[in-house]
């Protein structure tokens, strides 16, 4: 793939004014981050429910700044530099592409789209565009684990990345009710980060999901994944959302092994590192995509969408390598569902060939121009005319 291009803001001074579409309890934390920035500032907030977005406002402490029900009227209104998207995942694809209509680039929360072929969509509307479309994954953003990042080009050859992670947090609503409540709302953290720190993308996964007869979910709250990475190393990922007693960081628990050392971060504090006496190698290999140390969490993903905007840089998130971690989650579940590895190629094949089917003019066009031989009849009749 090469590398993605996107539309510039120039720097006038001023900061980036930011419409917030979505009023529920994550648009909160946005709201303050956005207030918090120098380089930010509130155009409007856009939700279904005025008194929603009103009381969204009032406990945050933003200003009265406009707000209203329907993306493209309040842009209108308010002439924003960016939309930042906090809706449901449902919605995550008809916003997105609406904002991408109207010119403005999108920083959205994960995950990037319900499903991997909407995923692909996605990724081909924010080209055609030549818009940033960044996803927020923001438990990336943490100092200790960027130190930890830093490491790792001293290990030389990686061999296994392991995440433990253990919590026992009593939700109620959705998640208590959702059918892979630990797979599809949480797995998606590690994993990204995963791919992040070998700097390496899934070959194929193994996964078993399992719920402990203690379980307060109706769905699995446990899972085992085992993903062949690229270069040969091996990550493995184990947690419960039902394991009281001993519980582990948000973050989880880690250790990468190489040829010359280990690191292991609790997910809390500094990383450690030993190594192999006189066996230290080139740092460089080691390196972040940003070289300054992060603001933490959601600030830091605001930041980054911020200096991407201003200076072209691609930021991680990006749409087209975040389609990646959602590949992952995709890939272990349907693992769990089949009893079976998954081969990441053929995911994306199928997925591709799905895209095809709802995906219209120029979008389906680039898709097609992407599609694999093994999907390529798709391209050739109507979508949703079905089978040939």
């Amino acid at each position: 793939m090469t590398e993605p291009t996107f539309k510039t803001v120039p720097d006038d001074g001023e900061p980036l004014r930011i419409l917030v579409v979505g009023a529920g309890r994550m648009a909160r934390l946005w709201l303050r981050a956005i207030l918090a920035s120098p380089d930010t500032a509130l155009a409007g907030l856009v939700d279904i429910d005025p008194a929603a977005a009103e009381k969204a406002l009032a406990e945050t402490g933003a200003p009265d700044v406009p707000t209203g029900p329907g993306l493209t009227a309040l842009a209108a209104a308010t002439s924003p530099d960016a939309v930042v998207d906090v809706t449901v995942p449902a919605a995550h694809l008809p916003v997105t592409l609406e904002a991408l209509a109207l010119g403005l680039p999108v920083l959205g929360e994960k995950p990037l789209a319900v499903t991997l072929p909407e995923a692909l969509r996605l990724a081909a509307a924010a080209e055609l565009a030549g818009e940033l479309f960044m996803v927020s994954q923001s438990r990336r953003y943490h100092p200790h684990l960027f130190t930890f990042k830093q490491q790792v080009g001293r290990l030389g050859r990686l061999g296994i990345l392991t995440t433990e992670f253990f919590k026992a947090p009593h939700f109620g609503g959705f998640r208590d009710a959702m059918a892979h409540p630990l797979l599809l709302d949480m797995a998606i953290h590690p994993f990204d980060t995963a791919r992040w720190l070998l700097n390496a993308e899934p070959v194929s996964v193994r996964c078993e999901e399992y719920n402990p007869g203690w379980s307060w979910y109706v769905g699995a709250a446990a899972a085992t994944a085992v993903f062949e990475m690229t270069g040969g190393s091996r990550y493995i990922f184990t947690g419960s959302w039902c394991s009281p007693g001993l519980e582990t960081s948000w973050n989880g628990a880690w250790r990468l092994s190489g040829e010359h050392g280990s690191i292991t971060w609790d997910g809390d504090h500094p990383a450690t590192v030993e190594m192999t006496p006189g066996k230290d190698v080139d740092r460089a290999a080691g390196r972040m995509w940003t070289t300054a140390e992060p603001a933490k969490g959601v600030a830091g993903s605001l930041a980054e969408f911020v200096h991407a905007l201003r200076t072209g840089t691609v930021p991680m998130g990006e749409v087209h390598d975040n389609v990646m971690s959602l590949a992952m989650v995709t890939g272990a579940l349907e693992s769990v569902l089949t009893d079976r590895r998954i081969r990441m190629d053929d995911l994306l094949d199928a997925a591709l060939a799905d895209a095809l089917e709802s995906a219209t003019g120029p979008e389906r066009d680039l898709l097609c121009s992407r599609a694999p031989l093994s999907s390529s009849r798709s391209c050739t009749r109507a979508p949703g005319s079905g089978p040939a």
